[in-house]
């Protein structure tokens, strides 16, 4: 009974994002996602570009296929100095279209700054961020704006699916860590319209909140020193603090790319470490504005994931590391049935095995044991971390967007 305070955390967590947030979703049934049919304003697709190459191509053009009324839909795609020729590809989508805007930064500015220019380039009233990789369902813009049911409602974000999951081994893990993060984990901020991360995948804004926000926005800096990781979590938790409401849907949905090597899932693990870590402490002199039940959930995270790197070591001191080991696999087995059980209805591209979930038996607790103290140390990074992004003063070369699962993709709220 050594980590009994430590148990009793554990056990908080899970029943906050397993039992109490479906018990209160249930709870309150239709009123859970609501939506209108009413609310036909003007959008901006707004497309930050970075090394996309091709990719940023069937970006475009999926998102022309979109079922919304064409004359009030437009598509901005802003090029954050490229190093390939993903520049040439926007262009070519945009050829003939003139709802489709190609802009280029003058040097490389980072996410945040390359959407900002986009957000002042039009005057649609909801600006939707979408990732330069992703392939967006036919119906998601007008799934997001359904939404909007009322005027204190800033911000929609959608579902993300893993579009390489039947490639390899490990994106069919990251896609059940997805399912989780996304299906069931965002279900207690949801009942009280306070969803804390809404991914850059595919997220819809109120562009005058944007506008409001974006002194904020523009200086983000730990030590001095600009950050460009987490900028999505960053924006929702201020949206949040400025009073706004802010939901999610899983019926706007979208494909993406997952890592399919270790480097490249280790890179993401200890981006999104920042970016946790960075968005709890930030949090700390306001979350209590927050519903008390999401205040709870949110300060029981953080100190998670403070203390579970601890737990694991203390287990590997003491030789008793494959006690921590099962307790994860009794948990992960758990989770597997729940997972086959819930997507049994889904089309077999939008579902993997639950097998697939079992290598996070061990690298959970590895990546938790190894990135929480390396990310905490490392807070001031201002790389992107990513397809070996321009410095800040570097001439621009060619377009820019932002990358396959950037820091601010963190759509699971803390559940790397």
């Amino acid at each position: 009974m050594e980590f009994f305070p430590i148990q009793l955390l554990f056990v908080l967590v899970i029943i906050n994002r397993y039992v109490l947030g479906r018990w209160l979703r249930r709870t309150k049934g239709s009123r859970f996602d609501l939506t209108t049919d009413d609310f036909l304003p003007t959008v901006a697709i707004v497309i930050p570009l970075f090394n996309e190459g091709a990719g940023i191509h069937a970006t475009i053009l999926s998102l022309l296929q979109q079922d919304y009324p064409i004359h009030l839909l437009e598509i901005v795609v802003v090029d954050d100095c490229s190093r390939d020729d993903s520049h040439a590809w926007a262009c070519r989508a945009a050829e003939g279209r003139p709802n489709v805007t190609v802009l280029q930064n003058p040097s490389n500015l980072g996410k945040r700054r390359a959407i900002t220019r986009a957000v002042r380039a039009t005057q649609s009233e909801i600006v939707i961020s979408v990732d330069s990789d992703v392939v967006a369902d036919a119906r998601a813009v007008r799934e997001l704006v359904r939404r909007f049911t009322s005027d204190d409602v800033a911000a929609v974000g959608g579902r993300t699916y893993i579009s390489n999951a039947n490639r390899h081994w490990l994106p069919r893990m990251i896609e059940v860590k997805f399912f989780f993060a996304q299906e069931w984990l965002k279900d207690l901020e949801r009942t009280f319209s306070t969803v804390m991360c809404l991914s850059g995948c595919l997220t819809a804004y109120r562009r005058k909140v944007l506008l409001d926000l974006e002194p904020i926005l523009e200086n983000r800096a730990v030590c001095g020193v600009d950050i460009r990781y987490g900028e999505d979590r960053f924006l929702t938790r201020q949206i949040v603090k400025a009073g706004w409401r802010t939901l999610y849907t899983t019926e706007a949905f979208c494909f993406t790319a997952a890592p399919d090597t270790l480097a490249g899932y280790f890179s993401q693990q200890l981006r999104w470490r920042r970016s946790n870590l960075i968005d709890f402490f930030g949090s700390l002199s306001h979350v209590w504005r927050l519903p008390p039940i999401v205040g709870i959930h949110y300060l029981s995270q953080l100190v998670m994931l403070i203390a579970y790197p601890v737990v694991i070591f203390e287990n590997v001191v003491n030789g008793s590391l494959w006690q921590v080991v099962w307790a994860h696999l009794f948990v992960i087995a758990a989770l597997g049935v729940v997972y086959a059980w819930s997507t049994r209805h889904l089309p077999p591209e939008r579902r993997v095995s639950p097998a697939s979930f079992l290598p996070l038996v061990v690298l959970m607790p590895v990546t938790y044991a190894l990135f929480t103290p390396l990310a905490l140390f490392t807070l001031d990074s201002s790389s992107w971390e990513t397809r070996g992004a321009a410095p800040a003063s570097e001439p621009a070369l060619g377009l820019a967007s932002s990358t396959a699962l950037e820091g601010g993709r963190d759509v699971s709220a803390g559940a790397h």
